[in-house]
């Protein structure tokens, strides 16, 4: 779905990332590498294949829009290095985009293993005017990207079922993001009146109606 912030164009794609039109820079958040090895370690009962799920989709959007630039808006590691982050290094030495990290709580992995691979790590970042962290923030005369809070929806229909699904949660003046990482949950959020919400129903990204 585009639409349109400060009169720049973003595409909501229903991985879960923004593309930024003008800029060619595709935002993403709270990818979680590592968690599905670490869930095997401790006897969790993950399919394998599930590690290189996370992979497969970033390369899916990064062919479908080729854009100049990714941001990980945190937490793109869920811990510390594991056999995941072989994977990444191998994957990113394919991809040739500048590559930053806002880095996140779970983000303790050494900065300098980041650095090594080519990918830039910092607090925030500021493009203007728009302000990409990974905890929600305000900043006067900024919009805000972030994530951290893995944003979900419920709906509910008549004969009382629900379905609960990611989304896209529009504040006015800042974009959370859904997490893009396999197993990596939702929290249930409760729009208010001036909220808009992009739920993410199987292949399409769809405006729910604010006050639902």
């Amino acid at each position: 779905m585009k639409i349109q912030i400060q009169d720049e164009n973003f595409i909501l794609h229903p991985s879960g990332a923004v593309f930024w039109e003008s800029k060619k820079i595709i935002i993403i958040s709270d990818v979680h590498l590592g968690k599905v090895t670490h869930f095997r370690k401790h006897g969790i009962a993950i399919p394998q294949s599930a590690v290189s799920e996370n992979f497969n989709k970033i390369t899916a959007v990064l062919d479908e829009f080729m854009p100049e630039k990714i941001i990980f808006l945190g937490d793109l590691f869920h811990s510390s290095k594991n056999a995941e982050w072989d994977i990444f290094e191998e994957w990113i030495s394919n991809h040739n985009q500048e590559t930053y990290l806002v880095a996140g709580n779970h983000d303790i992995i050494d900065q300098k293993h980041y650095y090594e691979i080519g990918v830039l790590v910092v607090d925030a970042l500021e493009i203007d005017g728009f302000f990409f962290t990974h905890h929600p923030t305000e900043k006067y005369n900024s919009f805000n990207f972030s994530g951290h809070i893995h944003p979900g929806i419920t709906l509910r229909g008549l004969g009382m079922q629900s379905l609960k699904l990611r989304c896209f949660f529009h504040r006015p003046n800042q974009m959370i993001l859904p997490a893009f990482g396999e197993f990596t949950g939702k929290f249930i959020l409760k729009p208010e009146e001036n909220h808009l919400v992009y739920a993410i129903a199987g292949n399409e990204v769809v405006l729910i109606n604010k006050n639902n």
